[in-house]
């Protein structure tokens, strides 16, 4: 199985499972070896009280992206530290795109870097997240 097998395989798995991903409206468009784009387009219920897309939706967008990249080996593995910057709004009928990659792995351990994007490719939001390979794999290989 090639690397990239490896990670659509560990995606369909996870993302059969994945019920908050798919009710936030995110789609999940591609994987591969460390990395994940996943997209959402952002809805009036994804709106806050100044009328742009509220921080925690663009949080889980970053954090789904995220856990798509670090499960890529088919190693099961979970977010232990997170933290997001916001950079310019999100407003109703953007479309994000959020791009995970994989900057290091050491042991159980793993950081990895989310940029999220509008539509006119602007930087809405810099995540970065730390992994922890917890043991057991997404399917059986």
């Amino acid at each position: 199985m090639t690397p990239k097998e490896r990670a659509a395989k560990s995606a369909a798995v996870m993302w059969a499972n994945d019920e908050a991903s798919k009710w936030f409206g995110m789609d999940l468009v591609d994987v591969d070896e460390g990395r994940a784009v996943l997209a959402l387009t952002v809805a009036p219920h994804h709106c806050n009280g100044h009328g742009i897309c509220h921080g925690g939706v663009t949080h889980a967008l970053a954090d789904s992206a995220f856990a798509f990249a670090c499960n890529s080996r088919n190693v099961a593995t979970v977010g232990q530290h997170t933290m997001m910057s916001y950079l310019a709004p999100a407003k109703r009928g953007d479309h994000l795109t959020a791009r995970a990659t994989e900057t290091a792995v050491a042991g159980r351990s793993g950081i990895y870097d989310v940029r999220i994007t509008n539509q006119d490719n602007i930087t809405i939001a810099e995540f970065r997240g730390m992994s922890r390979a917890i043991g057991g794999q997404n399917f059986d290989e």
